[in-house]
């Protein structure tokens, strides 16, 4: 019992701890709000010169980039369930993304020669853009099942001592037009801005680069778990544009 409500405990601070970082990284990106964000820095030793910010900053999106993918992939699960219990896996991995977030968020060095800017009509269809992505990244979460998404689910199952479930493979919402919603929302999220920045295009260049990456890992993974179905499934639909034209497809998309 002890075990349990400290699994349970771990998932709510790890979650807890994911939320704040997702709710500031709109501001982040965006240069709202926030105290320290892509453009600006509270702190006047982060103005680095070029070569120091661009290799520090690549350097956090290298860390991040390592710990998301390694982690996500069958093959550190196995190993960690060696030495962790299930239903902690998913909270770990969530727990130490954030905190990565965090860090990078932290120690950020911004590059803020400009290399576009707009105003008026164009702006405001810039900003609407980004927050839709921020909006379509969200809400994809919950399309599928965001606790499960996110360690809760896990953690809750363990708590009442069921045994956890495997994944299923559904197309809700928008799986049914992209494969990778969530992926898209942050794409748009990254690169729709009416003032482009030489420290928000490494930014958006080098997430940009890592998601096309990552994803073809995921789907690597996918088709091991799902097999024809998910052959099936990206025979069908596109992985980040919606196609314009053409019979929309209707079935499969992991959950």
């Amino acid at each position: 019992m002890v075990l349990r409500l400290l699994i349970l405990l771990y998932a709510l601070v790890s979650y807890a701890i994911f939320t704040v970082s997702f709710l500031y990284a709109p501001g982040f990106v965006g240069n709202y709000v926030v105290p320290k964000s892509i453009d600006k820095s509270i702190d006047i030793s982060n103005l680095s010169n070029l070569n120091e910010a661009i290799g520090v900053n690549l350097l956090l999106m290298g860390l991040f980039a390592i710990q998301h993918s390694v982690m996500a992939r069958p093959a550190f699960k196995r190993w960690s369930a060696e030495f962790l219990p299930a239903a902690c896996q998913r909270s770990t991995y969530v727990l130490l993304s954030s905190l990565i977030l965090l860090l990078l968020f932290c120690q950020w060095r911004p590059i803020p020669t400009v290399i576009w800017q707009t105003d008026g009509p164009a702006a405001w269809v810039l900003i609407s853009v980004h927050w839709l992505g921020w909006l379509i990244a969200f809400a994809s979460t919950h399309m599928i099942d965001h606790f499960d998404l996110f360690g809760l689910r896990q953690a809750f199952s363990a708590w009442r001592g069921a045994r956890i479930s495997g994944q299923s493979f559904r197309t809700p919402l928008l799986y049914k037009i992209i494969r990778h919603p969530i992926m898209l929302g942050f794409l748009l999220a990254f690169w729709a801005t009416p003032e482009m920045t030489a420290g928000h295009l490494l930014f958006a260049l080098a997430n940009t680069a890592y998601i096309l990456i990552a994803l073809q890992f995921e789907e690597r993974d996918l088709i091991a778990e799902f097999g024809e179905t998910y052959q099936d499934y990206r025979r069908r639909v596109p992985m980040l544009l919606p196609r314009l034209f053409g019979r929309r497809q209707t079935e499969g998309a992991p959950q």
